[in-house]
């Protein structure tokens, strides 16, 4: 297009239209689902998550508040991201098909006593051993361990990581106020423990939480390894 002068006039630049809130609620669920997925797949491998063991979950959305989380029942050894559910602050089921995992209420009093944006929990043999002979203590301590600086927020290898034991129960909702309590009590803290159950542990995304759960994982086989189970 040419002006009387004949200087070229700009014709401005379409923007491509902005996503719906619904839209970007779709395609965080679906991100979540995959990733979610993918770290499910590698810690059934390494023997963190066997048979139907543990639940994964990300927040897809604050406001209102959103979780992707798996379905009850699934061998993680050959998750989908079609599997997983979103679920909102009640864990009512907002999309997917199945039923989210009875432990569904511990991912969000994580969410909303931690500020956590992902929750994992695996059920490996370091986990069950150390939770079952520590239990008397109240919890497990671990430091002195280059790895702990893996850990967000930690700075050096004396630093003391306290990881809570809290007895395990079928009975969700009293869990799940113990977990609030718990995380309350212990602000610092980056996992507990469930009497003869397994790890929960969680970061302000999924790529932090996954770190966490391959930190603290180390730590307990090292400890096992070394005898501390049978010193406890």
């Amino acid at each position: 297009m040419k002006t009387a002068k004949g200087r070229a006039k700009a014709v401005p630049r379409r923007r491509a239209a902005d996503s719906t809130p619904a839209q970007a609620g779709t395609e965080n669920f679906l991100k979540g689902a995959e990733s979610l997925a993918d770290i499910g797949r590698g810690f059934y491998s390494r023997g963190w998550v066997l048979g139907t063991s543990g639940n994964f979950s990300a927040v897809t959305s604050r406001k209102p508040l959103r979780l992707a989380i798996t379905s009850t029942g699934l061998d993680k050894g050959s998750l989908a991201a079609g599997q997983f559910l979103e679920i909102d602050d009640k864990a009512n089921v907002v999309r997917g098909d199945g039923r989210p995992s009875a432990e569904a209420l511990l991912h969000l009093a994580i969410v909303h006593g931690a500020g956590a944006g992902a929750v994992l929990h695996t059920h490996s043999v370091w986990s069950t051993v150390l939770s079952g002979s520590h239990a008397r203590h109240g919890g497990l301590a671990l430091e002195g361990y280059e790895m702990l600086k893996g850990l967000a927020g930690v700075q050096t290898h004396k630093h003391r990581e306290w990881l809570p034991i809290l007895e395990n129960s079928q009975d969700m909702v009293e869990l799940a106020d113990r977990v609030t309590n718990t995380l309350r009590e212990n602000p610092e803290t980056h996992g507990f423990l469930l009497r003869e159950h397994g790890l929960y542990t969680w970061g302000e995304s999924l790529a932090e939480a996954k770190r966490h759960v391959e930190i603290l994982e180390f730590l307990m086989e090292v400890l096992v390894r070394s005898g501390a189970a049978q010193n406890a």
